[in-house]
């Protein structure tokens, strides 16, 4: 059963991190001196600052004293919040299916309350029926993977599906290319069930769906895929997501978050409305007969 939208150990960290960063900048010290102050290097310092690493409560205890933060709620608080951000995720079952750089996307994704994302390739996979979800997974392993495998990879994005149900509903609003929904993956039968998927999809008040059509103009999304997570924590700034072949990007600096957010609005300009998408579907799926 879905549950209420709360911030996971990922957005912990990177909430912790943040505000780390913060009062070491307020202290006036630098990270190589942070460092220095729990026998590590600035490198670690700035991994921490940046969410990307679990948290040593004596770490944080010693870098709380070197800022000057004495009063002993706000340092019960924050050393809580270290505890808390080293809880694993209900994703970590899944680790033997998933790639260690995708744990943070899963983390972010369940404690979002909005993502805007763009597709270049394949349904997004909040929106993706099981059999979708199996013929991409089998597509994009790189190497062949067994039928258990495979039902895990399911199972996973099923209960990934959930936050558009959980109270309150992840917000999700997907730009599509039209080749993306004339691509057989999986053949004919499964694109028909997802086009099928979709046009419900469209129905749900928390998902907005918008089609590129095939003979539009070139538009300013150059660089592929991406997706824009916003979070209803004050302290946990929106974060851009760009998946790659083995690895993956976040990106959260304000140039970054300008750059992709203005892409993501002209798309949303330049196609044809969210009201158009059902009859942009139907269409495609009266072709497939």
């Amino acid at each position: 059963m879905a549950g209420r939208s709360e911030a996971g150990p990922t957005a912990l960290r990177i909430m912790l991190g943040a505000h780390l960063r913060r009062l070491r900048e307020r202290a006036g010290v630098t990270r190589p001196e942070a460092g220095w102050a729990i026998r590590s290097s600035e490198s670690k310092i700035s991994r921490m600052e940046l969410g990307r690493v679990g948290f040593k409560v004596r770490d944080i205890e010693d870098l709380l004293t070197l800022y000057s933060v004495s009063e002993p709620d706000e340092r019960e608080r924050l050393v809580q919040l270290a505890r808390d951000a080293n809880s694993r995720g209900w994703w970590h079952r899944y680790h033997d299916v998933t790639p260690d750089w995708f744990d943070a996307y899963l983390g972010l994704e369940a404690a979002a309350d909005l993502i805007r994302t763009y597709e270049v390739q394949f349904v997004p996979g909040l929106l993706q029926t099981p059999e979708y979800t199996r013929a991409v997974a089998a597509l994009t392993s790189g190497t062949e993977r067994s039928a258990e495998e495979l039902d895990r990879v399911v199972a996973l994005r099923k209960t990934r599906q959930a936050v558009l149900d959980r109270d309150p509903p992840l917000r999700l609003w997907a730009v599509i290319e039209e080749s993306v929904l004339r691509r057989p993956i999986g053949g004919t039968r499964v694109l028909r069930e997802q086009l099928a998927a979709l046009i419900e999809a469209v129905h749900r008040p928390n998902v907005t769906v918008q089609v590129i059509p095939l003979g539009s103009p070139g538009h300013a999304a150059t660089a592929g895929a991406f997706s824009v997570l916003r979070f209803p924590q004050a302290d946990l700034p929106d974060v851009v997501y760009l998946e790659h072949l083995t690895s993956a990007l976040y990106l959260d600096k304000r140039d970054d978050l300008d750059a992709y957010t203005q892409v993501l609005d002209s798309l949303t300009i330049s196609a044809p409305p969210p009201q158009e998408a059902e009859q942009q579907i139907t269409a495609i799926l009266a072709e497939l007969g």
